[in-house]
């Protein structure tokens, strides 16, 4: 199978133009996908209108073993691989997250072995709103000063998913103790080499890098707040505004990614998403 990719912005993203992922996809088509997943940090394939959710995990076993997410109540009951992003109110219960991601980040980060990829499909898009910005972690970490790449090599984040619930989700009620037991402080570095390609990349997602090991907490988060803005300049970043049966893969590993707010009282959404295992970031 050729197939056409065309990169969306000089430093991030590209478009698989012209394939249907529901049909049969030969190895080579998948080596090809993948190769640009890599190289781009973010994958757009548009028009899977047609894909189920059987076909989205499948589609997504090609490039890794499926993760489960650590909140259970939010994915698809009969097919638990997937998480679901909705406002949708079913039987007197939400469906999905509402307002997951609102802040830059990477997906699991707080997890020993943090996911290597996420693919984001669109079943129901607002008509305002709802937009995803990205950011290559590879680019960014490449374009700092040498002295800056100099000081932080080396160094460790404590990354806590506990303590950084309640500033990332407000309005959720409080983790549960067995929720917490589930995911408990861990500690990557600040700079990631990515596994496959040997490339370095920042490793600084939002609230849930808490803290700098062996650095005062205020400095040390003030680092990482520096990194992270410098990260997410425009020359780094892709803003997506979605179309419904659009697919979005991302590499976690050398990508940041935040969702854009919209009016949930006004418009309806629903995204499905899958996570690939990964490994411990080194």
């Amino acid at each position: 199978m050729s197939i056409e990719i065309r990169p969306i912005t000089p430093t991030i993203g590209a478009e698989v133009v012209d394939i249907d992922l529901t049909g049969p996809i030969d190895d080579q088509t998948y080596a090809a996908i993948r190769e640009a997943w890599l190289d781009r940090t973010i994958l757009l394939i548009r028009g899977q209108t047609g894909m189920t959710p059987a076909q989205h995990i499948a589609f997504t076993r090609h490039f890794g073993d499926l993760e489960y997410h650590t909140l259970p109540q939010f994915t698809l009951p009969e097919h638990p691989e997937i998480f679901i992003l909705s406002n949708i109110v079913k039987d007197g219960r939400q469906i999905g997250a509402v307002d997951a991601g609102r802040h830059w980040h990477t997906d699991s980060h707080y997890l020993k072995e943090p996911s290597s990829g996420s693919i984001l499909h669109a079943k129901i898009v607002p008509e305002e709103g709802g937009n995803t910005r990205f950011a290559n972690m590879l680019a960014a970490y490449e374009a700092l000063p040498e002295a800056t790449r100099k000081r932080i090599d080396g160094l460790k984040v404590l990354v806590s998913r506990i303590k950084a619930y309640p500033v990332s989700y407000p309005n959720r009620p409080p983790l549960t103790e067995g929720e917490k037991a589930r995911v408990p402080d861990v500690i990557h570095p600040l700079v990631r080499t990515h596994p496959e390609t040997g490339r370095k990349a920042l490793y600084v997602g939002g609230n849930v890098a808490w803290e700098i090991v062996g650095m005062p907490t205020e400095e040390g988060r003030g680092l990482l707040a520096e990194l992270r803005e410098f990260a997410t300049q425009p020359e780094f970043c892709y803003e997506h505004e979605w179309e419904v049966g659009d697919l979005i893969m991302w590499d976690n590993r050398s990508a940041l990614h935040c969702a854009m707010g919209y009016d949930t009282a006004k418009h309806q959404r629903l995204m499905y998403r899958t996570t690939m295992v990964g490994s411990v970031p080194y």
